[in-house]
C-alpha cells in the first residue's frame, strides 16, 4: 500500500539471493494506559488557548482539550463526541516509552512496532490496513501537522523531552476535518511555555545500555507585567543501545524555545525546535521458528540484543557510477553506519488565538519545517542464512561461472581465512537521503450564530516537497552473528580469478539487474476548505462538518540503466549493476475528495455521557503511489463509533465500539512470479477501553486495551505465492485477517503511592499483552503473541528533588513485531525466519532537580 516503492524494488533481489543461498544447500502509574483526566490549569493568565497540564489534579471529565475541535477555548472531555487520550509530561516520563512511536500505544487500538530503534517505526491503527510505515498517523506540534502528507518518517522528525507539556491523541473522531484531514490517529504534542513565575528543571539519566542523558527546561517572564513569556529547553544524550553495534547507537540532541504573549482577547505564541540526532535502525534478523507463532534464538544471534552493526562493517564505500574503461574505479558514496536513521531538522511555528466578546473567534496556526531525514542502515534482503560454502556454490552458479574452481574467502578486517562451514547472511546496506521542506497554515474563523450554536469556516494550505535519493543495490556478505565481520570471496578456475565480492564483501546479486539507483524530486500543494458546526441544546451537543481537499502533486523520477560498472568481466560483483542516467520521467496528478463527519453527545449527568459518530474520510495518493501504480484509486474510509464515559471517586471509564470500512486500497509487490497489483477493501469491528479503578486510598489499577476483528474483502482474484513446501499456489486475500494488527492487546498497571513526611514514594508495574498477528496478507507468516513486563518507582523528596527508576521488558521476552517484509507468503526455511523482536531488558535511573 503506502511506502511500498523501496520494498517492491527489493523483492526481485530477495528472490535472487534466496536462490543463490539455497542452490548450494508502559504503561506506568495510574494513567499509563488510559487518558489523563486531570483538570488543565492556565499556563499564565487564563486568556491563552495553550494550557498547562496539572498532573496532581484530581481525575475529572472536566479536563479541557484542544485537539479535534475548532473552539478556541477547547472543549471538556465530557462534551466531546469522540474519545481523546491525554498524558501529561510527568505521565510521559513514567510511561518510559522507548520512542515517540512507542508512546502512541497509550491510545487503545494503536500498535507501534517499536523494535527497530528510536525512529522509523511501523504504527498500526486498529482497522486501518497498512503494510509499512505509519500512513494513518499524524504527529502535530501545537496543533500543526509536522508534515502534510502521511509518510513513514514522521516519527523520526520528533523526540520526546521536557519541553513537552502534554500529548492529546484522537483516534477517528473529528480528525477528518482539520489539519491534513488524517482519518486515523492524530497525536498533538503541546509545548511547555514560560509563565509569570520563573522556574524549570534539570535531569540526569543513566541507563543500563550505557546511556547518558541530560534534560532541561526553563521558563520565565520577559520583564514585569509585560505579558511576554519565554522558555528554552531540550536534551543531549549518547547511548550504546540495548543492541550494541560497537559504536554509539544513539547520539544527538534537541533544543526548543517558545515566546508567548497575552493579548486582550487571546494569545500569541512563537516556537522553534532544532533536532540533530542519530539512531541505529535495526533490520530483520534470523530467528528459529520451530512451530507457528513460536520463536527461539538463532545460534550466535540473540533477537533481544543482536545487531548487524559492528566496527568491522561500520565504514563502507558504495559504488554507484560506471567509468566504462577496463580496470577503472567506479565512483560512489562513502557511508558511516553510525549515522543510522536520524534527523537534522528545523521547525519554526506560530499560533494566534483570539476570542472576542461579540461571538467571533479566530485561530491561525503556521508551521515551517525543513531539513534532512537521512538513513544509513542495513535492510534485510529476504534470504535466510546458509553456510559460507553453500553461498559460494550458489554464487558461482548464479553468476554463470565454470564449475570446478577453488574459492578463497577472507575476513575483511584482518585478511585471515574464513571458515567455509560457518553460517553467513546477506544484508543490504543503504544510504537514503531525504531533504524535506514544508510550509503550512491553518486558519479558522468562528461565529456564534445563536445561543449554543457556533459555525466555523476553515482553510488548511500546505506547500511542500522532498528530494529523495537512494543507493541500495549492493549487498554485504556477513557472518550470521551479532557484530559480524564481512567476508570477501574470490573464485579461481583454471588460473582465472573472479571476484565474487569486492574487498569489503559487497556485491550485486546475480540475475536480472539489481536495483541500486533511485532518485526523485517532487513537490505538492494541498488546499482544503471546511465548514463545521457545533450546537448545544440542553444536555445534547451536536457537531458536524464537511471538508473538500485538493492535492496537486508533481515530480520527476530519474531513469536508470544496467551493466558493468568497470568494464572488467572478472569483477563479477558489479557486472550486473544498475545506475542513474541523464534521463527523467515526469509524474503528476491533480485530485480532490470530500470528507465529512456527524457526531452527537448526550450528557446523562455531570459525570456521565454517551456519544456516537459517523465519518467518511478520504486518502489521496502520494507521489510514490503515482509512480508505482500509475492512477491509483482514492481510498475511502467509513468509520462508525459509539462510546460511554463515566467517572466517580472510584472509577474512570471511557469505552467505545467501532465499525470501520475501507474501499479502494491499492497495493503492489514485485515477486519472482511477476508484479502483483491489488485493489481491495477491509472491514473491522472492535472495542476500545480505558478504565481506571481506585478501590482504596493510594492504590489504582489502570486497564487499557482493544479487541478487533478485521478482514480483507472486495478482492475477487487470487494471488500466486510460494508455499512453505516450495510449491506455488494461488489464494485470495478475501476473509484473511488484516495483517500486522493484533486482534487483542491490553495493558494492566497497578500502582501504589506512599505519602511520607519528606515527600512521597510511588511504585507501579505494567503487564502488556500483544495477541496473535500475521505478517502478510495471506496469513502464511504467523507472528504469535507475546507479553512484556515493565516497572517504575518515583521518590519525590520535598518540592525540588525527584528520583526515578524505570525498566522495560524485565523478563527478556521475545516479542516478534515484524516478519519478513520482503516476501509475500511463506517466510520460513529449515525452521528459520527473518523477523524482528522487541528489545531486551533496559533499566534507567534519573535524578531531577526542580527550581
Amino acid at each position: 500500500m503506502k511506502n511500498q516503492q523501496r520494498i517492491n524494488r527489493r523483492h526481485a533481489l530477495a528472490a535472487a539471493i534466496s536462490l543463490m543461498l539455497l542452490s548450494g544447500a508502559a504503561f506506568a502509574q495510574d494513567t499509563a494506559t488510559q487518558p489523563s483526566t486531570q483538570q488543565a490549569a492556565p499556563a499564565k493568565t487564563g486568556k491563552t488557548k495553550q494550557q498547562s497540564a496539572d498532573s496532581k489534579s484530581a481525575q475529572t471529565l472536566d479536563q479541557v482539550v484542544v485537539t479535534g475541535t475548532p473552539t478556541v477555548g477547547g472543549i471538556r472531555k465530557i462534551d466531546a463526541s469522540y474519545s481523546i487520550t491525554t498524558a501529561t509530561s510527568e505521565q510521559i516520563r513514567e510511561l518510559n516509552p522507548v520512542s515517540t512511536a512507542d508512546l502512541l500505544k497509550l491510545s487503545p487500538g494503536v500498535y507501534p512496532e517499536s523494535s527497530g530503534g528510536e525512529t522509523g517505526a511501523n504504527i498500526e491503527v486498529a482497522g486501518f490496513p497498512s503494510d509499512s510505515g505509519a500512513p494513518f498517523v499524524t504527529l502535530q506540534m501545537n496543533g500543526s501537522p509536522l508534515f502534510p502528507k502521511w509518510d513513514y518518517f514522521t516519527d523520526a522528525m520528533f523526540r520526546l523531552d521536557d519541553t513537552i507539556d502534554r500529548v492529546e491523541a484522537v483516534q477517528g473522531g473529528t480528525s477528518v476535518l482539520y489539519g491534513n484531514g488524517q482519518p486515523g490517529l492524530i497525536a498533538n504534542f503541546i509545548m511547555r511555555e514560560g509563565s509569570s513565575k520563573p522556574g524549570g528543571d534539570i535531569g540526569i539519566t543513566y541507563g543500563s545500555e550505557g546511556s547518558e542523558r541530560l534534560d532541561g527546561f526553563y521558563g520565565f517572564p520577559l520583564g514585569a507585567n509585560s505579558g511576554w513569556y519565554a522558555s528554552v529547553g531540550g536534551f543531549w544524550r549518547k547511548s550504546d543501545g540495548v543492541r550494541d553495534p560497537q559504536f554509539p547507537s544513539d547520539k544527538g540532541g534537541q533544543l526548543s524555545a517558545t515566546l508567548s504573549h497575552d493579548l486582550e482577547h487571546g494569545s500569541l505564541m512563537f516556537y522553534a525546535r532544532d533536532l540533530k540526532d542519530k539512531n541505529q535502525w535495526v533490520t530483520d534478523t534470523p530467528i528459529y521458528n520451530p512451530s507457528a507463532g513460536k520463536f527461539t534464538p538463532y545460534p550466535g544471534f540473540n533477537p533481544l540484543t543482536g545487531t548487524f552493526g559492528s566496527n568491522a562493517d561500520r565504514y563502507q564505500f558504495l559504488q554507484t557510477t560506471p567509468c566504462f574503461t577496463n580496470g577503472c574505479t567506479p565512483t560512489g558514496q562513502n557511508i558511516d553506519m553510525a549515522n543510522g536513521q536520524g534527523g537534522d531538522m528545523h521547525v519554526v511555528g506560530a499560533n494566534l488565538d483570539l476570542d472576542f466578546d461579540n461571538g467571533w473567534s479566530l485561530s491561525d496556526k503556521a508551521l515551517l519545517v525543513g531539513g534532512n531525514m537521512d538513513t544509513t542502515a542495513f535492510f534485510s534482503t529476504g534470504a535466510n542464512p546458509s553456510s559460507l560454502g553453500d553461498f559460494i556454490a550458489g554464487s558461482v552458479a548464479g553468476f554463470g561461472l565454470p564449475a570446478g574452481g577453488t574459492a578463497t574467502a577472507v575476513y575483511t578486517n584482518n585478511g585471515q581465512a574464513a571458515d567455509l562451514n560457518q553460517n553467513v547472511t546477506v544484508q543490504n546496506p543503504e544510504y537514503i537521503h531525504k531533504r524535506i521542506h514544508s510550509i503550512s497554515n491553518e486558519f479558522q474563523l468562528s461565529k456564534e450564530i445563536f445561543e449554543g450554536n457556533t459555525l466555523t469556516f476553515g482553510n488548511y494550505t500546505a506547500v511542500y516537497g522532498m528530494d529523495h535519493s537512494e543507493d541500495d543495490g549492493l549487498n554485504m556478505l556477513l557472518q550470521a552473528k551479532t557484530n559480524p565481520t564481512p567476508i570477501a570471496v574470490n573464485y579461481n578456475v583454471g588460473g582465472t580469478v573472479y571476484q565474487l565480492t569486492d574487498q569489503q564483501g559487497l556485491f550485486w546479486a546475480p540475475g536480472p539487474a539489481s536495483w541500486m539507483a533511485f532518485n526523485e524530486h517532487w513537490h505538492a500543494t494541498t488546499t482544503a476548505f471546511y465548514l463545521a458546526d457545533n450546537w448545544t441544546v440542553g444536555q445534547w451537543r451536536f457537531d458536524g462538518g464537511v471538508r473538500w481537499q485538493h492535492d496537486n502533486i508533481g515530480g520527476n523520477f530519474q531513469n536508470t540503466a544496467s551493466g558493468d560498472l568497470d568494464a572488467n568481466p572478472l569483477t563479477v560483483y558489479n557486472n550486473q549493476a544498475e545506475y542513474l542516467i541523464d534521463s527523467w520521467t515526469h509524474y503528476g496528478q491533480n485530485r480532490g475528495a470530500a470528507s465529512w463527519t456527524l457526531g452527537a453527545n448526550y450528557e446523562l449527568a455531570s459525570n456521565m455521557s454517551l456519544y456516537g459518530r459517523v465519518n467518511n474520510g478520504a486518502f489521496l495518493p502520494s507521489f510514490d503511489d503515482i509512480v508505482n501504480l500509475g492512477n491509483p484509486p482514492t481510498e475511502h474510509i467509513h468509520n462508525y463509533e459509539m462510546g460511554f464515559k463515566y467517572q466517580a471517586s472510584w472509577i474512570y471509564a471511557d469505552v467505545g465500539v467501532y465499525h470501520r470500512q475501507f474501499i479502494g486500497v491499492p497495493y503492489s509487490i514485485q515477486l519472482s512470479t511477476g508484479l502483483v497489483s491489488l485493489v481491495y477493501g477491509s472491514m473491522t469491528n472492535g472495542v476500545n477501553a480505558q478504565v481506571m479503578l481506585k478501590p482504596f486510598e493510594n492504590f489504582s489499577l489502570a486497564l487499557s486495551g482493544n479487541y478487533m476483528h478485521g478482514h480483507y474483502n472486495r478482492y475477487s482474484g487470487c494471488v500466486t505465492y510460494q508455499a512453505q513446501d516450495g510449491s506455488y499456489q494461488c489464494s485470495s486475500i478475501n476473509g484473511m485477517q488484516v495483517d500486522r494488527q493484533p486482534e487483542i492487546q491490553y495493558r494492566v498497571t497497578p500502582a501504589y503511592e506512599v505519602p511520607t513526611s519528606w515527600g512521597s514514594l510511588k511504585f507501579w508495574a505494567t503487564y502488556e499483552h500483544i495477541g496473535d498477528r500475521f505478517s502478510d496478507q495471506l496469513q502464511q507468516q504467523p507472528m504469535g503473541s507475546y507479553y512484556d513486563l515493565s516497572f517504575g518507582a518515583n521518590a519525590n523528596i520535598g518540592e525540588q528533588w525527584v528520583l526515578s527508576l524505570r525498566g522495560t521488558n524485565m523478563t527478556n521476552q521475545i516479542g516478534i513485531t515484524e516478519g519478513n517484509a520482503r516476501l509475500f507468503g511463506f517466510a520460513s526455511s529449515g525452521g528459520v525466519i527473518l523477523a524482528r523482536s522487541i528489545e531486551g531488558r533496559e533499566v534507567n535511573f534519573q535524578v531531577k532537580y526542580k527550581f
